[in-house]
This record gives structure tokens, C-alpha cells and sequence, in this order.
């Protein structure tokens, strides 16, 4: 392990600072308006129906019963229609939670959802099988012999499939673009019910305040998924004309692509972001990659840095100049914009490194604000840290450089050497308590970092986190 000399002294907080208290508070703000939101779309939905005079058709067993299965579906679409716009990408609560938040809420829903639509299908079941006085196989078979009952049944079905294909021990198991595929399909697992809507349910027809409401719920869950998901990636790639420039390799499986465009800035792109990129090669036009700026883009180009995980990336090392490239984004709040402390602290692992390195340069760095841990097993990972130490030493900050295998007996993200000489999380970082935590590198090591800092007493909310595979 070795260092540079540790600056002393720290910036004063000044405006800068009065200015990041504001920019968190409006974040928290956001954060519990957006949770209420979902809150009360899913009471709004359960109103609406309670104002629609059905529940007066409620009068004995079998209507409860049937009255339970209709609000457990309604609840479980709302959730289902949350879920599409949490997916979507939508600018604003990219900027204010960042994509991984939203998506972590969208899983959250994934489940309740799911469960609610099964429910709401059984509850239905048994409610007519006891209005009707049939047996529940032969309600069943009923039921469901009409052609939008059978597309509500594999909408369930595919629901499913989605849930079942998002449990950790499945998803490990499934190459990236099987898993992405399957999960493409809920969209047309809530598109196949609403001709059930229409005609069993009555939610979408006429024009009561009811259907009124389903309606722009439904546009404004698919309306987000085609506009920013679809036509809004068009029209930057239309824009920026990206092409590939030429292939870096940095390391066996590390390597680096060099992009050309034009008004790049107009990207929006911060240090620390990562954007949707396609490249339109015959071996990589159908695979889309999740891959982070390992540089802030120019005017006219940008620097993307890759590690080979897969089929899917070790094709892109063998990219031709001149490849189009598609984006979409950029996306993530691992910037300078989500910063809370005057001080800057960064902890990065492997490919980690790229969205720490776009991160700082990125930032402006004061004289003596930022101190950086550099964590690698061997020499072949110390890839773009010339360029990282260059960022922070010029600016008299510290680069920590740690390498080695870490201890199998111990669960630490440190390597043997730096446990044997006593080293810390708060001995390396002595001011800890007064920076934001940036960390990205492997899940699993990323999981220590961030034990280790909050049991040092770092807030949640200084803790910035980029994990990768």
C-alpha cells in the first residue's frame, strides 16, 4: 500500500456548501413526494371504485367475495402501471433519485403486484363459483372461455415469468440479454388485460371519472416507456451522429472505446454517469450495454471503458471505426450533483475505476478536498489510474493505492497487507465523517465499503454507491 502525503486543512463550506444542504433537501423532498404519489394513486383507484356504485351490489357472501377480487386487481394494475413509469427513465427521477433507486422501488412493487393479480383472479373465481353455485373447476373453465379472459390468464402468466426470472439465485443463472427479453414481456403482460378491463371489468368504458382515471394512467405509463425509453434515444442518436473511433486496449479483458460525434455536450453527460449504448455491428446490434463515461465528454468525442464480462462485451472489443452507435441517457446521480459534504471521498475497485475517474474530473476539485483509494488484486487491474492520480494529485489531494488478494478468512475490502498494518476505513479517511462516500467496484466488495463507513458513522445519505458485476 502506499500513499501521497496527506494534505491538512479543509475547505470552508461557504455557499458551496448552503447550496448542497438546499440540493439534499429537495431530494428528500422528492423522494417522499414520489412514495406518496404511489400512495395515493393506489387510494385513488380504490375510491374511484367505491364511488361507482358497485360496492351497493354487495349484499351477501359471494358478492364480498367478488367485490374483494375487483379492488385486489385494481390495485395490483395501479401497482403494475407504477411500475412501467419507475422503468421508464424518465429525466426527472433519474436527476432525483437516480435510475437504481427507481428501479430498486419498481422491484419492490414487483411482487405485491404480482400477488394481488393472482389474488384478484382466484377471489373472482370463488365469488362466481358461489353466485352461480357451480363447482370451482367448472367456474373455471367458464370463466375463462372467453378470448379477453384467456389474455388476462397469460398476462398472469408472463407476470410470473418475470417475477420468477427476478430471484437473485434465477438471475444469476441467465446470460444478461435472456434475462432483458423476458423482462420486456411486461409490458405486453399489462397490455393483454386491458381488453379484460374493457369488457369484465368496465373500468376503461364510458366516461365516468373512474375510466378517466385509468386512462391517463395508462397513457402516461405507456406514453413514458415510448417516448423515453423509444423516440427519445432516437432523436439523440439522430442528433450526435456517434461513431466509433477507434478500440484502446488497457488490459486482457479491459479496453477502451473512442467515440466521434458532434454537440456531444448537449448529452447533458456528467462525470460518474453511465448511458444505454447499441452498436450497430452484425454481432452487437441486438444487445443494448449499460456502460459508464470513463471520461466527460468533448465537443466532439467521448471515451467509454469496458471490461469484457461476456460474449456480449468481448464483442465490442473487436468494433470497426465507423460503427454507429445508438445512446440512451445518460442516467445516475454517481455525480458532484449529489454531494452533501465539503469533502470528497472515493473508494473504487476494478472497472469501478471509470465512473470514479469522469467523477473527478468532472468535479473542480479544491486544493486538499479529495482523498482516493485505488483497489485492485494485481498490477494487470491498475488500469486509467495514471490518469486518475494525475486528477487528485494536481489538485493536492491523496491517492491511496491498494493492491492485493483479500484475506480468505476475513470478510474485509481491504487486501492482507493494509489488516496486517492496522489500516481502517477511518484511518484512511480521517475525515470521513465530513465527506460524501463515492464507492464502485464489485457488489459484493461494495457491500463491505459501505458496512465499514456507516459503522464509522457515516449518514446514508453520504454514501454514493456505483455497483457493477
Amino acid at each position: 500500500m502506499s500513499s501521497t502525503t496527506r494534505p491538512y486543512g479543509s475547505p470552508s463550506l461557504g455557499t458551496t456548501q448552503r447550496d448542497r444542504d438546499r440540493s439534499v433537501r429537495r431530494r428528500e423532498r422528492a423522494e417522499v413526494a414520489l412514495i406518496a404519489l404511489c400512495w395515493v394513486s393506489v387510494v385513488v383507484a380504490v375510491m374511484l371504485f367505491l364511488g361507482s356504485g358497485r360496492p351497493a351490489q354487495v349484499t351477501d357472501l359471494a358478492s364480498v367475495v367478488t367485490a374483494a377480487g375487483i379492488v385486489t386487481g385494481l390495485i395490483g394494475t395501479d401497482l403494475l402501471l407504477l411500475m412501467l413509469v419507475l422503468a421508464a427513465r424518465i429525466p426527472w427521477v433519474d436527476r432525483t433519485f437516480g435510475q437504481d433507486a427507481a428501479m430498486r422501488l419498481h422491484r419492490r412493487l414487483g411482487k405485491p403486484a404480482v400477488y394481488l393479480v393472482l389474488g384478484h383472479g382466484a377471489l373472482l373465481t370463488v365469488g362466481y363459483s358461489l353466485r352461480d353455485g357451480l363447482s370451482l373447476w367448472h367456474q373455471t373453465l367458464s370463466l375463462y372461455s372467453g378470448a379477453d379472459m384467456l389474455l388476462a390468464l397469460l398476462g398472469s402468466c408472463l407476470l410470473v415469468l418475470v417475477v420468477v426470472t427476478s430471484l437473485v439465485v434465477v438471475r444469476r443463472r441467465l446470460a444478461y440479454e435472456a434475462w432483458h427479453a423476458i423482462h420486456l414481456v411486461s409490458y405486453a403482460a399489462v397490455l393483454v388485460a386491458v381488453p379484460h378491463q374493457l369488457s369484465a371489468g368496465q373500468v376503461l368504458s364510458g366516461s365516468t371519472p373512474q375510466s378517466v382515471y385509468w386512462i391517463c394512467l395508462y397513457v402516461l405509463a405507456f406514453g413514458s416507456i415510448a417516448w423515453f425509453r423509444f423516440a427519445a434515444p432516437l432523436l439523440a442518436t439522430e442528433e450526435h451522429q456517434l461513431r466509433v473511433a477507434a478500440i484502446e486496449t488497457l488490459a486482457p479483458d479491459v479496453f477502451s472505446i473512442h467515440l466521434s460525434g458532434r454537440d456531444l455536450p448537449r448529452l447533458g453527460a456528467r462525470g460518474g454517469q453511465y448511458a444505454i449504448w447499441r452498436f450497430w455491428s452484425r454481432g452487437t446490434w441486438w444487445h443494448a450495454h449499460p456502460i459508464s463515461f470513463s471520461a466527460v465528454p468533448t465537443d466532439t468525442s467521448a471515451r467509454l471503458t469496458v471490461r469484457a464480462l461476456g460474449r456480449g462485451t468481448e464483442r465490442l472489443a473487436r468494433l470497426r471505426p465507423g460503427t454507429k452507435v445508438s445512446v440512451a441517457g445518460p442516467y445516475g446521480i454517481f455525480t458532484d450533483a449529489a454531494r452533501t459534504a465539503p469533502r470528497l471521498a472515493v473508494v473504487a475497485a476494478g472497472i469501478g475505476v471509470t465512473p470514479a475517474r469522469a467523477l473527478l474530473e468532472d468535479t473542480g476539485l479544491r486544493p486538499g478536498e479529495a482523498t482516493v483509494v485505488l483497489r485492485a488484486t494485481d498490477r494487470s487491474q491498475t488500469f486509467l489510474w495514471d490518469e486518475t492520480k494525475s486528477l487528485v494529485q494536481d489538485a493536492g489531494g491523496a491517492v491511496i493505492e491498494m493492491i492485493g488478494s483479500r484475506p480468505a478468512e476475513e470478510s474485509s475490502w481491504m487486501p492482507l497487507e493494509a489488516i496486517e498494518r492496522g489500516a481502517t476505513i477511518a484511518s484512511v479517511f480521517p475525515e470521513l465523517q465530513e465527506s460524501d462516500l463515492f464507492v464502485c467496484g464489485p457488489a459484493e466488495w461494495t457491500d463491505l465499503v459501505v458496512r465499514d463507513a456507516r459503522a464509522a458513522g457515516v449518514k446514508d445519505r453520504q454514501i454514493h454507491v456505483e455497483r457493477f458485476v
